[in-house]
């Protein structure tokens, strides 16, 4: 992967080494104190509706990450032509193994852009797009979404069962359009090893 291939919305990509693969970087500069928005890099050239996509990633927090930070990092897929409609998921590695009951319940999250954010399921107590996940900071993630018109099934590692499976995309079954990286507050995202494959 190369940064050249990405369209960015408020984040900026680097190319660089880790653990001696070369990988992307990921931050997000801008909304710092507003989650679940646009902050993406996406792939210019694809047009995805159902199908596979693979990718590892590794989140760490930044030095000035703020107390609420919680490492997210994830994919968006189906980003319209005008990047103001997508699907996501991502995970939030500092709730993964957390002492606390909640937080590890917080531990992966759906949501839709525009308006279905987590603060919106969470405010109307609309269950169904969390899930815990046993993961940490500073490790790589397998994580494997498999979409289907209004479904998606996310795994996470070695699991042969999804962490979290939606069944009620918000943008319906036949919305189409680029796939990336999602990233937010406080996190140094790194991404290798995309895969995706299209069934349509």
């Amino acid at each position: 992967m190369k940064t050249d291939e990405f369209k960015t919305s408020h984040v900026k990509l680097y190319e660089t080494v880790l653990d001696n693969f070369d990988v992307i970087r990921v931050e997000k500069h801008e909304k710092l104190n507003i989650f679940d928005q646009n902050t993406y890099a996406i792939l210019k050239n694809s047009d995805f509706h159902n199908g596979t996509i693979r990718v590892r990633m590794l989140s760490r927090l930044l030095p000035d990450a703020p107390d609420f930070a919680r490492g997210f990092i994830g994919v968006v897929f189906r980003v319209n032509k005008e990047g103001n409609e997508f699907e996501s998921y991502y995970v939030r590695p500092t709730n993964g193994n957390h002492p606390d009951p909640i937080r590890r319940s917080h531990g992966s999250q759906y949501f839709s852009f525009p308006g279905y954010t987590f603060e919106y399921f969470r405010e109307f107590n609309i269950t169904g797009y969390e899930a815990p996940v046993n993961i940490a900071l500073n490790e790589w993630i397998d994580l494997k979404c498999i979409i289907h018109d209004e479904k998606a099934e996310f795994y996470v590692n070695d699991m042969e069962t999804p962490v979290l499976t939606v069944n009620d995309l918000k943008h319906g079954k036949d919305a189409r359009g680029s796939v990336g990286f999602y990233v937010d507050t406080g996190t140094e995202a790194f991404y290798k090893d995309l895969e995706i494959t299209y069934e349509d």
